[in-house]
């Protein structure tokens, strides 16, 4: 076996974790979602839509759904009339935001005006 075999292994090793990486910040709204909530803490559903944009309805509710399932982020529903329901990143989905800093920075850098 050659260094180059190793380097190979080592290589396929890690495919599966970055595959799995890819599939929980995939989409078009998840890095989003991820980069708002970390900015503005525990948001409500219609705050959060405002701030994404043109998102819709049914989208959003299926992306925080996922996002949930994955351990990102946390829905409070908090027992009063009207319904009140927060989301927020957990300790999992806090973890996401290095990656979308350095993610930022690497655009700022390398954007043509």
């Amino acid at each position: 076996m050659n260094s180059n075999d190793s380097v190979t292994n080592k290589e396929e090793s890690k495919e599966p974790f970055f595959g799995y990486t890819l599939s929980i910040i995939s989409g078009k709204w998840k890095l989003l979602i991820i980069y708002h909530l970390s900015q503005n803490g525990a948001v409500r559903y219609n705050e959060l839509q405002r701030l994404l944009g043109k998102i819709t309805y049914k989208t959003l509710s299926t992306t925080l759904k996922e996002m949930q399932n994955d351990g990102l982020i946390h829905r409070e529903e908090y027992p009063q009339i009207p319904p009140k329901v927060e989301y927020s990143l957990t300790e999992k989905g806090q973890t996401l935001w290095p990656l979308i800093q350095e993610m930022c920075q690497w655009g700022e850098q390398y954007k043509e005006d």
